[in-house]
């Protein structure tokens, strides 16, 4: 998977289209990732006890891997990336501007 928690993307497709935000979690078995703020879902959730508040609560959903991209700083917007050797590690670099992002 191209992408791994703690990344910055941009959402290219989707009700989301053109949002930027951190990958929260990854699920590379499904090829998934939930960002923040992007594909808020809402569940109804019942009081379990006498502190607990039910009610309506926001969370955000998985989206696919392939509807995101990394989103570089210096050129403002998600890049697509290749994966190069350096020093025996593997590290993602911006097809077009060649920005390190490991």
């Amino acid at each position: 998977m191209h992408v791994k928690t703690g990344d910055t993307v941009q959402v290219m497709t989707g009700k989301d289209k053109g949002k930027v935000g951190k990958v929260l979690q990854a699920f590379p078995k499904e090829n998934r990732v939930i960002v923040e703020n992007v594909n808020i879902q809402k569940h109804h959730r019942k009081p379990r006890s006498m502190e607990d508040a039910g009610g309506i609560i926001e969370s955000e959903g998985k989206i696919h891997a392939s509807n995101v991209l990394l989103y570089d700083e210096k050129e403002k917007r998600g890049v697509r990336t290749k994966t190069e050797v350096v020093n025996g590690k593997k590290i993602r670099v911006s097809v077009k501007s060649g920005t390190k992002f490991d």
